[in-house]
């Protein structure tokens, strides 16, 4: 049975400015093709949490931290699964420096 993914603000705003790059860059159609990857992406995370990979959990010392990669885009869904949850932190581009970027959002 799938568990309810919960994005927090963060991950929302990450969502919202990767959306608004590329409606700004590369048009309607490349930004709907986003968002839909992200609805895939969330809706594998609920039904298949522990596919997720483990090496930022591993990397960081973040325990059940796992992350999940957008097809087609390059980001990365950063999520731990809670009792009764999913919790989304970040979803982040896979360019950036992902774990100074988690260790600062953490402190947050």
């Amino acid at each position: 049975m799938a568990k309810p993914v919960r994005l927090r603000r963060l991950a929302a705003e990450d969502i919202d400015a990767a959306l608004d790059h590329y409606c700004s860059e590369a048009g309607h159609d490349v930004a709907a093709r986003f968002i839909g990857a992200v609805g895939r992406a969330i809706t594998r995370i609920g039904r298949h949490p522990h596919h997720g990979s483990l090496r930022f959990a591993y990397e960081l010392e973040i325990p059940d931290l796992r992350c999940w990669p957008l097809t087609r885009f390059p980001y990365l869904v950063m999520y731990v699964e809670r009792d009764t949850e999913i919790d989304v932190w970040r979803v982040l581009h896979t360019r950036r420096d992902i774990p100074s970027t988690l260790v600062d959002s953490d402190e947050q």
